[in-house]
């Protein structure tokens, strides 16, 4: 009977002392994620997002060398989602300002065709 306590209490002990792993994969992805925003015009199209993203990014480079694991990887899941924010942004105003110089383009044509048919 003694040894069956002391065996449950290793166990738990040891279940214990097991350690979070290292969310290595989760930061390489945060980090390519802002890559990706960055290159897309996170910058100039959504700076706040992107500035987010960086100091959260740096916020779980900090706790991964604290080895506190769980905050580094929920640090890292917001950096990333900050910055699939910023990128979709920086797409969407890039877009805008396609269908805008569309639009007049087509306002412009459309001026040249009624003053020639006058």
């Amino acid at each position: 009977m003694c040894r069956l306590g002391v065996a449950a209490a290793t166990a738990i002990f040891v279940m214990g002392c097991a350690s979070t792993p290292a969310p290595i994969e989760q930061m390489a992805v945060s980090k390519a994620a802002i890559s990706n925003a960055t290159s897309a015009g996170g910058n100039e199209f959504a700076p706040l997002q992107i500035k987010s993203a960086i100091d959260k990014m740096g916020s779980a480079e900090r706790a991964m060398a604290e080895k506190d694991y769980v905050h580094a990887r929920q640090l890292a899941e917001q950096a990333q989602v900050d910055a699939q924010l910023a990128e979709a942004m920086a797409r969407t105003a890039k877009a805008q300002k396609a269908a805008d110089a569309l639009k007049e383009d087509s306002r412009a044509l459309r001026q040249e065709i009624n003053r020639k048919a006058e």
